[in-house]
């Protein structure tokens, strides 16, 4: 049978495999539904939190309102640190057993955070989540190419990824109406409750997708090799370290925006609207990115994107000095929108040029990539949110100075090609 098929069963020869084993095929929409929804749990686990921010930290006694940043920070630590392992595993074991020890540590995270009774152990919940949650977003992957590759590939990893951009637009919502009827330990509640339906369902309806004879055994050796072999390539290390440093200026963001518009601004319940506006700019340049790169190319749609990001940051961030630190929510709208439609056009372009050269060993490059540029990000977001002082010229200079160093980057790395 052809994987490319966009057939409404996996699609392999392990069809015969999962009947005797007593699995049903599923059809393709519960498919893609499943994908989705293990996917969609790191994104959720980002941003369902942010309304809660500053009850979390005033329960636990917290001194300082910039430290409640730490709750979205410790879980990007975990998921760097996840990243770079959950590949190889099931390479090794399979794919269902890395799915379910990282669901394993995702539910064991959120209960550790549901019953926290202080603040340094709701942050090991979050590092736990991390680490739980960077299964099934790396793991999921390999298993769609397991199944289907080409045009059919492309079109599952479109409805998933689909689904995956609308969960940051609605995320923040559900996390606000959970406090308005409950306390903010409900929504690690729901944590719990998601994860384990999506760790039931994947259990009961999708077959293992890697045989035992194509299986290879893990090996750190391999690791250290893949590690070395992204660090000595210059294309692969320089974009890894554009990809960085841009995403964090975006994680800077996520870190003070529940500061920025609830308690600068004094957007209250409406938090969750204005979030989900920027999230739709981030997703639709996604969309467009499809056709755009197509005419344009990765290279010009990324250096575009970093200038019209540094031209405008240098420039609002001027304005935003005239005002005080405090422009009209209007004009930071607008400043958002643009910034936050580049950004989405560098994730994809940047990501596809790290990988660029390493098809060779594209799992294990994946995850190497994924994880340093994580790692990166981690650190540069997590200053830029420390550095939040009731104003936005923090935030905005983060984004000047941090696109303009992806900028250099990206001339290092092309000064090669020329």
């Amino acid at each position: 049978m052809n994987k490319n098929e966009p057939i409404g069963s996996i699609g392999l020869a392990n069809v015969p495999e999962a009947q005797a084993a007593g699995q049903q095929v599923r059809s393709f929409g519960e498919f893609v539904g499943l994908m989705a929804l293990m996917i969609s749990l790191v994104a959720l686990s980002i941003d369902a939190v942010l309304p809660a921010l500053a009850e979390m930290g005033q329960e636990l006694g917290v001194q300082r309102e910039n430290d409640n940043q730490l709750i979205i920070s410790l879980l990007f630590l975990g998921m760097a640190a996840g990243q770079m392992i959950y590949g190889p595993v099931s390479d090794s074991t399979g794919r269902k057993p890395a799915i379910y020890a990282g669901f394993g540590l995702f539910m064991g995270g959120s209960l550790l955070a549901l019953l926290a009774p202080s603040f340094p152990l709701l942050l090991a919940g979050r590092v736990l989540q991390g680490i739980g949650a960077a299964g099934p977003r790396i793991v999921t992957v390999a298993l769609i190419r397991d199944q289907y590759e080409g045009r059919a590939m492309a079109r599952v990893m479109s409805f998933v990824m689909a689904v995956f951009i609308l969960v940051p637009v609605i995320a923040p919502l559900l996390g606000q109406t959970i406090l308005l009827v409950a306390h903010w330990r409900a929504i690690f509640g729901l944590y719990l409750g998601l994860a384990l339906i999506a760790s039931l369902w994947f259990a009961l309806r999708q077959p293992e997708t890697l045989a035992p004879g194509q299986r290879s055994p893990f090996s750190l050796t391999r690791i250290g090799q893949a590690i070395r072999e992204v660090v000595s390539n210059r294309p692969a290390l320089g974009y890894t370290l554009a990809l960085g440093t841009v995403f964090g200026a975006f994680i800077g963001y996520l870190n003070s925006s529940q500061q920025l518009f609830q308690n600068q601004y004094g957007l209250g319940q409406l938090f969750p609207l204005y979030f989900a506006i920027l999230a739709l700019a981030i997703g639709s340049a996604s969309f467009l990115n499809a056709r755009l790169v197509m005419r344009y190319g990765m290279r010009w749609l990324s250096r575009t994107a970093l200038l019209t990001l540094a031209g405008l940051s240098l420039l609002f961030w001027l304005l935003a000095y005239a005002w005080a630190g405090q422009p009209p929510l209007a004009a930071l709208m607008i400043y958002f929108l643009i910034s936050f439609f580049c950004i989405g056009l560098l994730f994809g372009n940047l990501n596809a040029l790290a990988m660029e050269p390493l098809g060779h060993i594209a799992g294990i490059g994946a995850a190497v990539v994924g994880s340093l540029s994580t790692f990166i990000s981690l650190m540069l977001g997590t200053l830029i949110g420390q550095s939040y002082n009731g104003t936005v010229l923090p935030l905005v200079a983060g984004f000047a100075l941090l696109s303009i160093a992806s900028l250099m980057v990206m001339r290092w790395v092309e000064a090669r090609r020329l």
